[in-house]
């Protein structure tokens, strides 16, 4: 009996057949084969059918996932250039002095990896012989993103090659004393050496991706052409599951880089174990990569495999090998070949009969040794495959084994990620299977020796010739000679300091303002780069949209739905606006490419990424790491700042800390500036040290971290006198008297010094009238523009008085001779303005916004909060009352009369 509720074949497809004896038909056949051949046969008929009309532009969704075969069969491999006996000897050198680097090292305790490099050798290898270009190529070079747990076989090709030392090996991880090599790559630590700083947390494939697209954008908009630059990001099949590693893997295949290139070592395991113990990592991550649009090419068998493969007329060997887990291939790895006959060909009578056919020594090199990613023919065919590959980007996943040449100690080894040191036997064993010229007596009370066939070996001339034809040295940074960018005319920043009269003003605005007038300047305003996620008419920059355009690929092939207003959205091929959507990983990926092109490309660039407060540094703080350690450069702007100033937006959006992360970061100069003379200020001084002429002692290398408010109000204009920029600069500056605020105290009148920064400044005013107007106290008002900054320059002269060099810190300076205590104000956490604290003479005292945001009025806020005008009256009463100058009735009078 036919259910009712069954769906017909008809009914799967919307869209009417308009030929069903046709498809009847090919349903039929398809049916016939698997009666006929089996299940299996019509799947891979199936897939063989998709990938022809794949092939021939047939539109149709993407094969997910193909076998767990080769994408490059043998026959397709094209020959690799060069001498692979030659080759062989320079991987089998680095091998050896990686696994000696870090042997040596672990003697001092400091650890070090390595199995990571033993399995991805022939991945860089093949990469620096025959495709990485260096700094001396066409357009600026590759640019090579290393996975950072290698970074020991990246040294010990750097050593063969003359750069570095055995010095420079054994200081690996020892750095305090110079001479050192850092654990992974860190540019800040070894700057001409290392372009990019990775590791296992997925920042570098994100970063790869933007890097990419800004190489285009950089093209695109005429500044340099980079058109011939490749990027190339090594990664770990573990790494893969940091959320960063695929985030960005739509944008790279929507905007068509095929100037990128993942190559991911899938050696199955991570720090613990295996990455997918009970599944397959290589096919999910086909199935990811490709659904995203990607070219996915799949190394995973070396050539032992090939008789295999030629002996599997039934399709089931692959069957296995698809089912299979990725677990119990690591199994083999360490198991005898009986186990293997056993366990992985006992399990279908076809594969019994093939492994009939096989000798244990057959086996044993197909499950212990053969992987496409060991093979240097395999790896060049992959290589070779996508950079040719045009209209998108490749992954490529190689397939290896852990610990590979390490011997069976390592190999495999769920703990071979912890694994610091190989024994003396174990060295010996590797050297005769890499068969090396290191004699016995070369081991010297047990320490392994470095080896190295001589600078004017074969080997070594080898290596070097083949980097000059590639353009030089990888990887390698460069420090270029830029002239410094001309300063923006004086009026840009001059017309800020008039105030704004009666009209009212965020700090916000005042900076877009700003921006508005730098990049029309004819010497640098091309250099700019404006970075937004999804948020320019929050920030008020949609009039950028249509003088700037925002970055497309594809220009505008659309007509905008505003395009009869005068502030349209506006997208070109050369727009210099990077809006990113709601994505503030992403952004930042895009500020740390721009931002370090004046090394990556020897293009300074300047560029701002203006965002939500709270979704900056809360958000992405590993990132301003890694632009710290890129040694970038340029402005961070989190608007909206302020626990008390978003209330409407609650709790996430109440930014009450993002100081506190920042004065973590030595690159960052945070500032929280109150006045749009201050904001002026602070970016002139930044163009100045970052693209100008830096004062002696003074690190370019450096980002600014600006908070700017959405309140408007009447701006100030900046107060007359000497030292005033300075004072902005350094973090402190007195902006007003009670006297010169026309307060006019008595002349026995208690005193108090009220320091505030950013919009907390406008409360603390306020309080200054109070306090003169209602209780007969005079205070004086100063402007916090950073907190972090005093902080630093007090900790800078601790330490001189340590070398025995007298220095008084700045904030001490600035604040000496005033009269009475100090009471800090802020919009943050009251340990933002507590970091001067134990420098500053005076009693201290402070508030804050602890504690998570809430919604409701600003008002009621900073109410609840206490930061409030009447909440500092009440404080300051409490704070003089205690040094006897106020009557203690005070406090409570004030306390009743405000409502606290």
């Amino acid at each position: 009996m036919t259910d009712p509720y069954a769906i017909q074949p008809s009914e799967l497809d919307q869209l009417p057949d308009r030929d069903p004896e046709e498809t009847a038909e090919w349903q039929a056949s398809l049916d016939a084969v698997a009666k006929a051949a089996g299940p299996h046969r019509a799947a891979y008929l199936m897939r063989r059918t998709l990938e022809r009309a794949e092939g021939n532009g047939v539109a149709l969704p993407k094969l997910l996932e193909t076998d767990y075969v080769n994408t490059i069969p043998t026959a397709a491999e094209p020959s690799a250039p060069g001498d692979e006996a030659l080759e062989r000897r320079i991987t089998a050198w680095n091998r050896w002095n990686a696994a000696a680097m870090v042997t040596r090292g672990a003697k001092h305790g400091v650890g070090g990896h390595i199995a990571t490099f033993a399995s991805a050798a022939w991945l860089y290898e093949t990469g620096f012989n025959h495709f990485f270009k260096g700094k001396e190529a066409d357009g600026s070079g590759d640019q090579l993103y290393i996975q950072g747990h290698a970074s020991p076989g990246i040294y010990a090709r750097a050593f063969l090659d003359g750069r570095l030392t055995e010095a420079h090996l054994d200081n690996f991880r020892q750095e305090a004393g110079g001479n050192g090599l850092p654990s992974y790559p860190h540019p800040r630590r070894l700057p001409w050496l290392w372009e990019f700083p990775t590791v296992s947390m997925g920042l570098g494939p994100l970063s790869a991706i933007y890097q990419a697209r800004f190489n285009r954008y950089l093209t695109a908009r005429g500044i340099k052409d980079v058109s011939e630059s490749h990027v190339w990001a090594f990664l770990g099949d573990g790494e893969m599951d940091e959320p960063e590693s695929t985030a960005a893997l739509a944008l790279a295949s929507r905007e068509g880089l095929d100037n990128l290139t993942f190559v991911i070592n899938c050696n199955l395991q991570r720090l613990d174990g295996p990455v997918r113990a009970n599944f397959k990592i290589v096919q999910e991550l086909e199935a990811q990569f490709r659904g995203a649009g990607w070219n996915v090419i799949k190394s995973l068998w070396g050539n032992a495999w090939d008789e295999l493969f030629q002996l599997d007329t039934t399709g089931a060997l692959v069957r296995r090998l698809r089912e299979v887990p990725d677990a119990q291939v690591q199994t083999y790895q360490t198991r005898g070949a009986a186990y293997i006959r056993e366990d992985f060909f006992g399990t279908d009578p076809a594969l019994v009969e093939l492994a009939k056919l096989l000798s244990d020594d057959k086996i044993l090199e197909c499950f212990h040794l053969s992987r496409g990613g060991h093979e240097a023919n395999k790896v060049y065919a992959a290589y070779k495959a996508a950079v040719e590959h045009k209209g998108g980007p490749t992954v490529i996943l190689a397939q290896t084994v852990k610990g590979h040449t390490l011997g069976e100690g390592f190999a495999s080894k769920n703990a071979n990620h912890q694994m610091k040191k190989l024994s003396t036997d174990e060295f010996k064993q590797m050297r005769d299977l890499l068969e090396l010229p290191i004699k016995d007596s070369d081991f010297i009370d047990g320490v392994v020796p470095y080896g190295h066939p001589g600078a004017d070996s074969p080997e070594v001339r080898y290596l070097q010739e083949r980097r000059a034809a590639l353009g030089g040295p990888a990887p390698a940074r460069r420090t270029h000679a830029l002239a410094p960018l001309p300063a923006a005319a004086d009026k840009t920043f001059a017309s800020f300091d008039k105030g704004s009269g009666s009209q009212n003003v965020a700090t916000t605005m005042a900076f877009v303002r700003l921006v508005k007038d730098l990049v029309r300047d004819k010497e640098t305003g091309k250099r700019w780069v404006p970075i937004v996620p999804d948020e320019a008419r929050t920030f008020g920059m949609e009039s950028l949209f249509p003088s700037l355009g925002i970055y497309s690929p594809k220009g505008q092939t659309y007509e905008p739905v505003d395009r009869d207003q005068l502030m349209y959205y506006k997208e070109a091929k050369n727009g210099q606006i990077l809006n990113e959507g709601i994505t503030e990983a992403g952004s930042m990926a895009d500020f740390i490419a721009a931002s370090t092109s004046y090394a990556t490309h020897g293009e300074a660039m300047i560029p701002f990424y203006i965002f939500y407060s709270m979704f900056g540094w809360q958000r992405t703080a590993d990132q301003m790491w890694q632009l710290g350690d890129q040694l970038g450069r340029g402005f961070l702007v989190g608007a909206t700042a302020g626990r008390t100033t978003l209330t409407g937006e609650g709790l996430q959006h109440a930014d009450g800390h993002s100081p506190v992360i920042a004065a973590t970061n030595p690159a960052a100069l945070s500032y929280d500036p109150a006045f749009a003379y201050e904001v002026a200020a602070i970016v002139r001084d930044g163009l100045r040290r970052m693209y100008g002429e830096a004062a002696p002692g003074e690190d370019s290398n450096v980002f600014y971290y600006l908070t700017v408010y959405n309140e408007p109000i009447p701006q100030p204009a900046k107060p007359a006198g000497l030292g005033i920029d300075e004072g902005i600069v350094k973090g402190l500056y007195r902006f007003n008297t009670a006297e010169s605020a026309g307060l006019s105290p008595a002349a026995n009148a208690a005193r108090i010094q009220l320091l505030g920064s950013g919009t907390a400044i406008h409360w603390a005013l306020k309080a200054q009238r109070m306090l003169s107007e209602e209780w007969g106290v005079a205070a004086d008002v100063w402007s916090a523009t950073s907190w972090t900054e005093l902080r630093r320059d007090a900790l800078d002269a601790d330490a001189a008085l340590l070398r025995g060099e007298e220095r008084v810190p700045y904030v001490r300076q600035a604040l000496q001779g005033a009269e009475g205590p100090v009471l800090a104000v802020s919009d943050y956490m009251r340990q933002v303005p507590d970091q001067i604290a134990q420098w500053v003479e005076q009693d201290w005292s402070s508030l804050g916004a602890d504690g998570f945001g809430l919604s409701d009025t600003r008002d009621a806020a900073r109410r609840y909060f206490g930061v409030d005008a009447e909440s500092i009256v009440v404080a300051a009463l409490a704070q003089l009352a205690r040094r006897g100058e106020v009557k203690a009735t005070a406090v409570k009078e004030a306390r009743e009369r405000y409502g606290l």
